[in-house]
């Protein structure tokens, strides 16, 4: 079943086109790597998703829902999650406080951090009543996952979860995003540069390059020649 249907997306900036008629299917409960050179409109297409920037034309539909026409607030009570690159932790705010204050939950914030969540991150669990900002990079982006899981979305979108992470932090993010998948059916939709990550954790592929969607598959289907072609320096 679709979850995400995104048929004929354009989004054009200050006279410039970013995206053109970008078609996009993700299905319930399965992994989607959307990949590429920089500058080639994956960041742009995951706000678009988000109603953080507007669509110029196109369809977008998460279940039966048009996103479309709503503000990017209500996207959260929908049923999904968002981590954009810059994380977006307050650092003054102690571990607890960001995730009962995470993004999609209200002014008001949650009574209570759900005990799954500590059950998935035990370090953060350890680290609750520290401030965010003295965490390190890897901790800080499981914090940024954390919170946006704390409303339980069905879709979970990120924005390169490994980057500035180290390589230790890298296997432990990718562990957790296949537990969500596989444990809990959280559907995933991430933004990666680094092979390796991309092939452990996607179950499917899309590239993008110059705005468009010009090749996409099983993650198994990634060849070196696609490498080479579209994703090579």
């Amino acid at each position: 079943m679709s979850l995400l249907t995104i048929a004929g997306l354009s989004h054009s900036y200050g006279g410039n086109q970013i995206l053109w008629d970008v078609d996009l299917v993700v299905e319930e409960g399965s992994r989607t790597c959307l990949m590429g050179r920089r500058g080639m409109g994956k960041t742009t297409l995951l706000k678009c998703i988000m109603g953080l920037v507007p669509a110029t034309s196109g369809e977008m539909h998460f279940e039966h829902t048009d996103l479309r026409p709503l503000p990017a607030g209500a996207r959260a009570p929908l049923g999904i999650g968002y981590v954009p690159q810059q994380r977006e932790i307050v650092v003054g705010l102690t571990v607890e406080e960001n995730l009962r204050l995470g993004p999609g939950v209200g002014a008001a914030g949650v009574q209570a951090v759900p005990p799954l969540i500590y059950d998935l991150f035990p370090l953060l669990k350890q680290m609750r009543h520290r401030p965010g900002g003295d965490l390190s990079g890897g901790a800080q982006q499981l914090l940024a996952i954390a919170g946006a899981l704390v409303l339980e979305p069905k879709l979970l979108i990120l924005d390169e979860p490994t980057a500035g992470v180290e390589p230790n932090d890298v296997h432990e993010i990718a562990t957790i995003l296949r537990e969500l998948n596989s444990t809990l059916g959280v559907t995933l939709l991430l933004v990666e540069q680094k092979l390796p990550f991309a092939r452990r954790v996607a179950s499917d592929f899309r590239i993008l390059e110059k705005g468009r969607v010009i090749a996409n598959g099983p993650i198994e289907g990634l060849t070196g020649e696609i490498v080479a072609d579209h994703l090579g320096n």
